[in-house]
């Protein structure tokens, strides 16, 4: 098997039982990273693990080991040690959507955390351009993959119902920070600028600032405000699924013609993917 069935959800490499669904539903106490895979491998992987570990200090104490991770996706995924196909039937998965959900239940402190590994069909990458609806929200708890997001998803529908494509995250003075699901990036000249603001540094985004560094590219972050849109020669977005180009914010239309947001696309594709 090639291509991820509807779903298939583990925990700790088992199958998930009632009370770890009952936990997820109804606690929401946790935090995740989610990931495309392709062909066994996924982007950035380091920075998913290096995200993993420092949630899991901060909300549990305790540290969580990246081969556990691994060794739990590739189970997830029907993949051996070597990510080689470890069924009899040829049915490794090597091309999904994944996410990694981390969780203690409320009645068993001081176990170990629980890791449930989701696996679903591969994501479609986004449109190349996408247009964005401001909305006056901040995420609590930014720096976190935290469980949840009622509001991402509200605001984010929002927008969609007005004909945008995407809530744009924005805090007391217009100051923006980050899409509902995404980050958001603005392209001044020659340099890249990220908002500073309390925001999740995403993996694509992570990803794209190394490869930025890489290419001798400048990236920097200050803080950017939505009456500064304007001024700037292009915006993008990226998240696990992809990358794409800002046509629109609110009112105003955005250049699409900058070298520099093609160049950030075309590295944000030729970035490396590592072996799960």
């Amino acid at each position: 098997m090639t291509v991820a069935p509807q779903l298939k959800l583990e925990a700790d490499g088992l199958a998930v039982t009632v009370d770890d669904l009952a936990y997820l539903a109804l606690g929401g106490y946790g935090h995740f990273t989610a990931m495309q895979v392709r062909g066994g491998r996924t982007q950035g992987l380091d920075f998913h693990l290096a995200r993993l570990d420092a949630a899991t200090r901060e909300f549990y104490g305790e540290p969580l080991a990246g081969e556990r991770v691994r060794e739990l996706i590739r189970h997830a995924l029907g993949q051996g040690a070597d990510g080689a196909d470890d069924g009899d039937d040829g049915d490794a998965v090597l091309d999904a959507s994944v996410r990694v959900h981390v969780f203690r239940p409320e009645d068993a402190p001081g176990a170990p955390v629980r890791v449930l590994v989701a696996v679903r069909p591969p994501g479609e990458a986004p449109a190349e351009v996408l247009s964005l609806r401001a909305v006056d929200y901040q995420r609590p708890v930014a720096h976190i993959k935290h469980s949840g997001g009622f509001a991402q998803t509200y605001y984010r529908q929002v927008a969609v119902a007005e004909g945008y494509d995407e809530a744009l995250l924005v805090g007391q003075g217009g100051v923006i920070a980050e899409g509902a699901i995404t980050n958001v990036g603005f392209v001044e000249g020659d340099t890249v600028v990220w908002p500073d603001a309390p925001v999740l540094q995403g993996i694509a985004m992570q990803v794209l600032v190394r490869e930025l560094a890489a290419a001798g590219v400048e990236s920097k972050r200050r803080p950017v405000f939505l009456s500064d849109v304007a001024s700037f020669d292009g915006a993008f977005l990226t998240n696990s699924r992809g990358f794409a180009a800002v046509g629109r914010i609110d009112t105003v239309d955005l250049p699409l013609d900058a070298p520099l947001l093609a160049t950030a696309r075309r590295l944000h594709r030729e970035a490396p993917w590592d072996e799960i």
